[in-house]
Parts: C-alpha cells; structure tokens; sequence
C-alpha cells in the first residue's frame, strides 16, 4: 500500500491529455500540500505552545511577539486551515459533479471521513488558543453537538468532562489536534492514494 502511494505522487507514465489542470484541478494534491503544509507548521508552534487553561493564550502572545518569524507561522498555520477546508470541498464537489465518485465508491466514502475529519481537526485547533473567541465558539459548537445521536455522551463524557475551558479539555483537544487526527488523516490519505491506483477508472495511465 505504502507503494502504491508513491507510485501515485510520482507515476512513470502520463498521458498528455491528463496534464491539463481542468483534468482534476490538482484539488486533492493542492489539499494534501497543505497538509503536509499545516504538519510543518503545527510542529515548529508545539516548541512554544503551552496546552494549560491559565498559560495557553499567554504562550500565543509570547509566539507572535518574542519568537523569530512566530507571528508568520501562526498566520500560515491558520490560514492554512482555511485553504485546506476550502480545497477538500471543491475536490469533492469536483468528484461529485464529474461522477467521478460512481468508478470509486469506497474510496469516495473514504474521502468523506477525511472531509470529516479536517472539519474537526479544525474544529479542536479552534480552542487552543483559549481567548474569548475560542471559548464561545466552541461552547457553541458543542452545545449544537448534543443534538445528534449519543452527542450529549461524547460531549460530556469524551470531548468536554470539565466543561470548555478546563484542563482536562484541552489536554482533550490538544491531543486530538496534534496526535489523534492527523495520524488517522495521513493513514486515510495513504488508503486513498492507493485506492485511485487499485480502482483505476478514470485514470487509465496508472
């Protein structure tokens, strides 16, 4: 599997047709960039960051004014969380509107948990600086959480047992920022790079 997915980033043989950027709009290649993008970054803010109720928004304030570049790499992190989202759902607006999707139907119910998952990876980066916009928003968001199925025991038991904006949380949310999500995002990617490759269909070359 691990080959086939570098087989897929750099393929021996390309059609001439398949080159053009309205083949695909490179969106799921733009997408995973950004990723990979938003790894780099996230791993250079962990050297200052602080994941405690009383330090975190301090540790922000100390990144973007006494650390070199700080303020740059948080802006790119950021917007790059933004640039991500926005990407997954033209990729999957463009496979939705092609019927890319009907050649590839597992790989297309893969590529909605990733869709899922960048939502919520997203979603607990929110809190983590812990000013007053993270804390309402994300007592907004869990608060509209409880209205699905089991919503109100993940909220409570899993996601918030503290309440937002207590320790236990935001060690929560910085574990699933920083660790949970992204590993289960880059082994999904992995999958679905390999099922473009097994599937076939719409790309004849491979």
């Amino acid at each position: 599997m691990f080959t086939a997915f570098i087989k897929h980033l750099f393929p021996r043989v390309v059609l001439a047709r398949n080159l053009k950027i309205t083949y695909t709009f490179c969106l799921g290649g733009m997408a995973f960039t950004v990723f990979l993008l938003l790894i780099v970054t996230g791993c250079l803010l962990l050297f200052y960051y602080t994941p405690s109720p009383d330090n975190a928004y301090k540790s922000i304030l100390f990144i973007e004014e006494n650390v070199f570049g700080g303020k740059l790499i948080r802006n790119i992190h950021r917007m790059g969380s933004h640039f991500l989202l926005i990407l997954i759902f033209l990729h999957t607006l463009r496979v939705l509107l092609t019927g890319s999707f009907k050649f590839r139907k597992y790989n297309w119910v893969v590529g909605m948990f990733l869709l899922l998952l960048a939502l919520f990876e997203g979603y607990t980066g929110y809190l983590l600086p812990m000013d007053q916009l993270a804390y309402w928003a994300t007592q907004t968001g869990m608060e509209l959480f409880k209205i699905f199925p089991l919503g109100k025991f993940i909220v409570e038991k899993i996601l918030i047992p503290d309440g937002v904006g207590g320790s236990l949380t935001l060690s929560r949310f910085y574990a699933f920022h920083v660790f949970v999500v992204p590993l289960i995002i880059m082994i999904l990617c992995v999958i679905h790079f390999y099922r473009i490759r097994k599937d076939k269909g719409a790309l004849p070359y491979l």
